[in-house]
């Protein structure tokens, strides 16, 4: 009988459970400069910029192979702060293969789940520490800090082959923005969403 063979070896990764940040690999960095087309306040953004580019978001890529049978994960991590009345938030994604979902726990902070499919419908899903949220398959997502204080930490897993659409977001954007209204995260249609 053969012994079965794996050409990816296991691996222990550890991770700060405040922070998110892991001392083993660096991290992917996204600062305003990067996403401020993507704020419905253009020149909100651009002001912000020019005064400190700051950063927005981090995330890590952990080399998982792109196969059907394996799993990708690690943490993102989205800092606290606002463009306008816009909340940080992550670019967001679709996956290259849109019928692979993504599961993300909450470790530290607030904030929501922004989802939605290219049939038209979209979901928010509110999470905070120890609670997770499962992102269907075919939906498009984008974590988004509410605290004013506290980064959003979470830890998300998906299939190695699921891969990012990044693309169809920064050309069309999402069709919810969420922004603040009397001190309260509330989400209202997006102007610019090219749908």
């Amino acid at each position: 009988m053969m012994t079965p063979t794996t050409t990816v070896p296991a691996t222990v990764t550890a991770f700060d459970l405040v922070s998110g940040l892991s001392a083993q690999r660096p991290t992917l960095r996204r600062r305003l400069s990067a996403m401020a087309a993507m704020y419905a306040d253009v020149e909100a953004a651009r002001a912000q910029v020019e005064r400190d580019d700051v950063l927005v978001y981090e995330f890590y890529d952990m080399g998982v192979p792109e196969t059907s049978g394996d799993v990708a994960y690690g943490t993102s991590i989205t800092y606290p702060g606002k463009v306008g009345d816009e909340y940080h938030m992550t670019k967001g994604h679709f996956h290259s293969v849109l019928d692979t979902g993504e599961i993300y726990f909450c470790l530290r902070g607030t904030g929501y789940m922004l989802m939605e499919n290219p049939e038209g419908d979209w979901q928010a899903a509110e999470f905070g520490p120890g609670q997770a949220v499962y992102v269907p398959r075919r939906y498009a997502h984008r974590s988004i800090n509410t605290s004013a204080t506290e980064p959003l930490v979470t830890f998300f897993a998906f299939p190695g082959h699921a891969g990012h659409d990044y693309g169809t977001i920064e050309t069309r954007g999402f069709r919810k923005l969420c922004v603040e209204r009397d001190g309260e995260p509330v989400f209202v249609d997006n102007p610019k969403w090219a749908g």
